[in-house]
């Protein structure tokens, strides 16, 4: 018998590449502080129809995200435009690697339309890394802000966007488009750059959220990293640190979770009575939200957190 397998039309390309030959990295069994619920609600499904109709992808969906069935019941979705093609090729991250196709115009009035449909009073909107284009994406990112207020005025915007690495003027340009908030991850501590997000400069991305301010401290920063990747106690609290020098408001620490033995494995589960005291310390620190769990996302609760997140700057300016 004799198979043929089409690698022209239907290619057989896996979705991490450049993972295929790393061996295996074995995880600890999850805790039970980990597990969640399979989703299977009305409103899961309501939403990823709205989801499908639109032709947009989701980054609860290719991350992976461990409180989709929760977010989605709520018809709370992170839309990630730009495709589901990411250029970079970081150790903890399940969004497909590759070269990504052309920029699909239709997709900021798509997106506006979806967030008009699921009646969203705050959207997060993120991206794939695109080093292959001029500026990162940056207008693409603007023009989705456009659409989202034109059809949307009383809809709040948050985006979580990529480093724009070696990007001149992208960041002046998403800036411009005044989103309500602007989150960039820091993902990890420094030390662990090299094995955790090779394709990242970590004081480039300090430096990036720092600038926001610099061009609108109007707009509301906000960071996040994971732990549990080797990571040492006075790390995350140097990290707290330097996100605070860049005047940045808002810090998230969820753990980190292995999404294939092809990732980088779960070093340690980190129990629910640190994240507490990690949180604590931050607000020492200074920062006017955060939000630190085994569970905690960036885009996790986010509209919630966001009108907390303007009632703690109004308190704190009295």
């Amino acid at each position: 018998m004799v198979v043929i397998v089409d690698t022209i039309t239907n290619p057989l390309r896996p979705r991490h590449p450049e993972k295929v030959n790393r061996p295996d990295s074995a995880s600890p069994p999850k805790p039970d502080w980990i597990r969640v619920r399979a989703p299977n609600t009305r409103g899961y499904a309501d939403t990823r129809n709205i989801v499908r109709a639109n032709g947009l992808h989701t980054v609860c969906e290719e991350a992976g995200c461990p409180n989709i069935g929760e977010c989605w019941d709520k018809k709370h979705a992170t839309f990630m435009i730009m495709g589901d093609t990411c250029t970079r090729a970081c150790a903890f991250c399940n969004v497909k690697t590759g070269l990504p196709n052309a920029l699909d115009a239709a997709e900021p009035q798509n997106v506006a339309e979806a967030v008009a449909k699921l009646g969203l009073a705050h959207v997060v909107i993120t991206s794939v890394d695109r080093d292959d284009l001029t500026d990162g994406g940056a207008e693409h990112f603007a023009q989705t802000i456009r659409a989202i207020r034109a059809a949307c005025p009383s809809t709040t915007i948050e985006i979580l966007t990529p480093d724009f690495l070696r990007k001149e003027g992208a960041l002046e340009v998403v800036v411009a488009a005044r989103p309500d908030v602007f989150n960039h991850n820091l993902e990890t501590v420094p030390s662990r750059y090299l094995t955790v997000r090779p394709g990242a400069r970590y004081f480039h991305s300090i430096r990036l959220l720092q600038r926001v301010k610099e061009l609108d401290p109007t707009i509301f920063t906000k960071s996040g990293i994971m732990v549990g990747l080797g990571e040492e106690r006075h790390e995350v609290q140097q990290v707290m640190d330097d996100l605070r020098s860049a005047d940045v408001d808002f810090l998230t620490i969820g753990q980190y979770l292995q999404p294939t033995r092809k990732h980088h494995a779960v070093m340690r589960y980190v129990p629910p009575d640190e994240f507490s005291s990690f949180e604590k310390v931050a607000y020492t620190k200074g920062f006017l939200m955060v939000s630190a769990s085994p569970l905690t996302r960036s885009s996790h609760h986010a509209g919630e957190d966001f009108a907390r997140l303007k009632a703690a700057r109004a308190a704190s300016t009295r």
